[in-house]
């Protein structure tokens, strides 16, 4: 027997979650069963974790939880045996697959990765889909060619999850990091990660007429989209790139094509779900090298199940600064 997070759903349609007592042979179907240690708080937990499923679950009953680290308990595939530390983020494990918000979890070897030295399954889950994202947007404005030398780099959502890791990668990385927040309460807090210069959210939510401003960034992690990504747009250096995460402030892109043309500018999609596991494995491999674990501890806050479903609506009211760690066994 194990406890799990369960989310149900009444008879008016609408689901809650309660913590379960749950027998391993409930588990869904998988090669490798996780004694999980560890998840944490994304934007697509609270979704899953609302009365609607934000869309994103299919079944009930359904255990959430995009992310886990842990202990392999069993396996099916040579790749993992017991003992073996494991982390997963995306394959939509935690929305039509039963996720990490519990003491065992069930999935396809092909979804797992090894733990990289250096990294505890508690910092993983630190790091999380949001800080894993960080780093493909990191590692996606490298290889077109943004550097410390060619200017600053905005972060957009810099107190999120997701801004949180990028400004504390770039800083790091001997960045200039300009971080926008649309809370004057966490300047302290930015700064500490590494942030050089606060940029006010009223200062970017506005769209100009004017396709192209004065070149200022030479690059962009981007949690918003919307709007601020339309003005970031015509912000960029010449050459320069912005990685687009998420869609905190909107799905439009009310923008010209403008930038691209006359500027070169260069739109980077960044998608973690069905990321190909060689890429996987080099960004995990960059976070244990990258990310300086004294600035990432500063960040987390910790949590056990029965936090989960106020920390679900906190994150999608903005309410959740860094990063929420989840002791599942607590």
């Amino acid at each position: 027997m194990f406890k799990a997070l369960v989310m149900t759903q009444g008879e008016d349609g609408l689901a809650s979650g309660a913590i379960q007592e749950m027998d391993e042979s409930q588990l869904p179907a998988g090669d490798v069963t996780v004694a999980v240690e560890y998840s944490t708080v994304n934007y697509k937990d609270g979704l899953c974790l609302s009365a609607k499923g934000g869309g994103l679950v299919r079944n009930y009953p359904h255990v959430p939880g995009i992310d886990f680290a842990g202990t392999v308990e069993s396996s099916e595939d040579d790749r993992y045996k017991p003992g073996d530390k494991v982390v997963l983020t995306g394959w939509r494990v935690g929305e039509v697959h039963w996720g990490g918000y519990g003491q065992k979890a069930r999935v396809k070897a092909d979804w797992l990765v090894p733990l990289p030295e250096g990294l505890s399954t508690k910092q993983a889950m630190a790091v999380g889909t949001a800080g894993f994202t960080s780093m493909l947007s990191v590692m996606a404005l490298e290889d077109h060619g943004v550097s410390p030398d060619k200017g600053p780099v905005l972060v957009t959502g810099a107190a999120g999850g997701v801004g949180s890791v990028a400004v504390a990668i770039l800083a790091n990385l001997g960045y200039e990091v300009a971080g926008v927040t649309g809370r004057p309460e966490t300047a302290d807090y930015l700064k500490s990660l590494g942030v050089s210069q606060i940029v006010a959210r009223e200062e970017l939510n506005e769209t100009v007429k004017r396709p192209l401003e004065t070149e200022t960034w030479a690059g962009c992690v981007d949690a918003v989209g919307g709007e601020m990504l339309a003005r970031v747009l015509g912000q960029m250096k010449y050459g320069g790139s912005v990685a687009a995460v998420g869609l905190a402030g909107g799905a439009g892109l009310p923008a010209t094509v403008i930038p691209f043309l006359l500027r070169g500018v260069n739109l980077l999609g960044i998608d973690s779900v069905m990321r190909p596991y060689e890429d996987r494995v080099r960004a995990w491999q960059r976070i244990a090298s990258d990310l300086p674990m004294e600035k990432l501890e500063a960040m987390v806050k910790p949590a056990t199940l029965s936090d989960l479903p106020q920390l679900g609506a906190d994150i999608l009211k903005g309410q959740v600064q860094g990063r929420v760690v989840v002791d599942v066994n607590a």
